[in-house]
């Protein structure tokens, strides 16, 4: 281990040796920790104390996770792995590194030679956000030629799509050290408690700015608000329209800015007339007392607005994410201390770091043949397209839906699969050779996340456990076992990052970073986003009206619409983030197993009552894709109507084997093949015991 302390030279007296890196989870925060030598070949992973963002604590989840399952050498795969029972079974013999890498080079050879190479899939997603290891195994993919899977379609492409048709971009938001400077905050969709804990504990808190929370959930985030919208799954929109009837009502539209900066206005005018917070009451839930009051804090201005990537995902995810888009663009809290909106922040982007470079985006002949990740499961059961798949970084046995149809596509003994992980997942258990992977402790990168704008030094502070290897130099000797030749396959570590800290302009080198630990974009002074009106879109303005959205066959302005509440007898199901999973991740810890506890669904009162639900009953819950049991909590966090459970969970870890992915059969929302799980509609049955 390098970086700062060491042995004193007093006698008897010893100073560990500690090591600054940062979190690259896929999370908001991107947190500086501090690893310190600990006993037996183990490190402690703390909070950096130094960190702006971090402070000296990790959140629950992290903490634990890192200091547990990461350095578990009995959880960890420690050699390559090649299957000896049925697909699933997870039935392995460890096999050497060049036995596997030969294996796999003379597969995926012959898959190219014979089927083509559209004919090998490849899938990879968040596991781990730093720049080297989630970007380099790409380039051997243009190399080859490979299929992939996009999975921004189950994550958030119709929110980018809306927020591209209505700003132009949607990697690009407000500074958060701005909030210093707003009066108030909305929080649209998203819980920063469970996926932003520090945002929650500091940033939101510090902010002068009042906050009001857009959520059908009362959330811990909603719970600490100044005002909580508890509206009715699906009426965002609708919800929208009535905010901005409330705030035409009290003359807090900005006629100036709308008319020099704002293209379309017009024609979202007569909606907004007649969406009074009277009529929204009716559609959404929310009393419109309630509504003015959140008008009347966002007229004060200036005022930031937070769409989580949650909100997006519902049938008419996209339109809601142009409607909520509305706020800004028409009282102009846009491009000034303490006003903006956000969705993302592509802090790499932001810093001027090239993708194509990164991923090596020249090597590919022609364009990728490429799967929406909502269609996975039927493309994968169709033999003639795919022989090959290849999957690292992701899990989706446990993350994706129509999961009964996923196992069986991977059953398929002609489909030759690969997986590249730090544990034997749900997924891993499909392959036929599994590949052991380094965690993020144990080798160099530099972290770019996608709220607060900076990069982050990742250092390695210890060995990687067994024979594990960073992705990058896994696909590096896969690249020369299928006797590849590009440069660019090879290019080493240190070469790549330092091109990314100069095409960042950052001041010195990865030893630089490595000591200071963070590099904050602009230095202390906050970065004010569209400061100079221009904005990427068509005209150069915001466009509520689009004629591209026309030409995408989505209507030219967003409208005030809402869902229809379910058929009687029908629950809405939300699942969003856990306060100890961060996605699928974690859900292997046995520590956080036991504080989360069993798989649960979170029941209004009046409707558990209705059906003689008591807590901690044994519910079915079903639907024509599929069901599975979970325990009953009832509780009035949830509105009447829609029912609630924690993503996550590893199926192979449940006693049923099943999670609530099995519920939702992958049906799209209204913009780029996007998941609308959140959409998912129920039955409840008590389990006779």
């Amino acid at each position: 281990m390098g970086g700062g302390g060491g042995k004193s030279h007093a006698k008897g007296d010893y100073v560990p040796v500690s090591v600054k890196t940062t979190c690259p989870r896929d999370c908001y925060d991107t947190c500086g920790i501090v690893v310190t030598e600990a006993a037996n070949g183990r490190v402690q992973v703390t909070g950096d104390p130094d960190h702006a963002i971090a402070r000296g604590a990790l959140c629950a989840k992290c903490g634990v996770a890192y200091n547990g399952v990461f350095q578990d050498a009995g959880e960890r795969l420690l050699s390559p792995l090649r299957r000896t029972g049925p697909k699933g079974s997870g039935e392995f013999i460890p096999v050497s590194w060049e036995e596997a890498l030969s294996e796999i080079a003379t597969r995926l050879k012959a898959a190219i030679a014979k089927h083509g190479a559209e004919s090998v899939l490849t899938m990879n997603y968040s596991g781990t956000m730093s720049l080297l290891a989630s970007t380099f195994p790409n380039r051997f993919v243009n190399a080859i030629g490979a299929s992939v899977v996009d999975y921004g379609t189950i994550c958030n492409r119709a929110g980018k799509i809306a927020w591209e048709l209505l700003f132009g971009t949607a990697s690009a938001g407000f500074d958060p050290r701005t909030a210093k400077d707003a009066s108030c905050i909305v929080l649209w969709g998203a819980n920063p408690a469970h996926s932003a804990p520090h945002a929650q504990r500091h940033w939101l808190r510090e902010s002068p700015a009042r906050t009001v929370v857009i959520d059908p959930a009362r959330t811990a985030t909603a719970a600490d608000a100044d005002l909580h919208l508890q509206l009715r799954p699906g009426s965002d929109a609708a919800l929208a329209f009535a905010l901005l009837n409330a705030l035409d009502e009290i003359d807090a539209f900005d006629e100036a800015f709308i008319a020099e900066r704002v293209e379309g206005a017009g024609e979202i005018r007569a909606d907004i007339l007649r969406c009074t917070p009277e009529w929204a009451a009716s559609v959404t839930g929310v009393p419109a007392r309630d509504i003015r009051a959140a008008a009347e804090l966002y007229a004060r201005g200036p005022a930031l607005l937070w769409c989580g990537q949650g909100l997006q995902r519902q049938p008419r995810g996209g339109n809601v994410m142009r409607a909520a888009g509305l706020l800004p663009a028409m009282t102009g809290n846009v491009g000034k201390p303490g006003a903006g909106f956000y969705y993302l922040n592509d802090v790499a982007e932001l810093a001027g770091v090239d993708y194509d470079y990164l991923e090596a985006s020249h090597l590919r002949n022609g364009p990728a043949r490429v799967v929406h990740a909502l269609e996975l499961a039927d493309r994968l059961l169709a033999p003639e397209e795919f022989r090959a798949f290849m999957v690292w970084n992701t899990n989706p046995l446990a993350s994706s839906g129509s999961l009964d149809k996923l196992r069986e596509a991977c059953r398929r003994d002609d489909l030759f699969t690969v997986c590249v992980d730090l544990f034997l997942t749900d997924t891993a258990r499909y392959a036929d050779l599994v590949l052991p992977a380094a965690s993020f402790l144990e080798f160099d990168d530099i972290t770019a996340g996608y709220f607060h704008l900076n990069l982050g030094v990742q250092a390695k502070a210890r060995p990687p456990l067994g024979d594990s290897l960073p992705n990058h130099d896994i696909f590096r000797r896969l690249a020369a076992a299928m006797d590849l030749s590009a440069p660019e396959l090879f290019e080493e570590d240190a070469a790549v990052l330092k091109q990314v800290l100069e095409q960042a302009g950052y001041p010195g080198s990865f030893a630089d970073l490595r000591r200071n630990g963070v590099f904050w974009l602009n230095g202390e002074k906050p970065v004010i986003m569209f400061a100079d009106g221009h904005f990427p879109t068509p005209s150069g303005r915001i466009e509520v009206a689009s004629a591209r959205a026309e030409s995408l066959g989505l209507p030219r302005c967003p409208t005030p619409e809402a869902d229809p509440s379910p058929a009687e007898g029908r629950f809405r199901l939300l699942s969003p983030a856990s306060m100890w999973r961060l996605n699928d991740s974690y859900a292997n810890d046995s520590r956080l197993a036991r504080r989360s506890g069993p798989a649960e669904l979170i029941v209004h009162p009046d409707d558990a009552a209705a059906l003689g639900i008591v807590t901690g009953a044994a519910l079915r819950v079903a639907n024509a894709a599929g069901e599975v049991v979970l325990s009953a909590r009832v509780s009035d966090e949830v509105p009447r109507g829609t029912v609630l459970s924690y993503k996550g969970r590893w199926p192979s870890r449940e006693t049923d084997r099943a999670s609530i992915n099995l519920l939702y059969d992958g049906t799209p929302n209204d913009m780029g093949e996007s998941s609308a799980v959140h959409g998912v509609e129920v039955s409840l049955s008590i389990v006779a015991i």
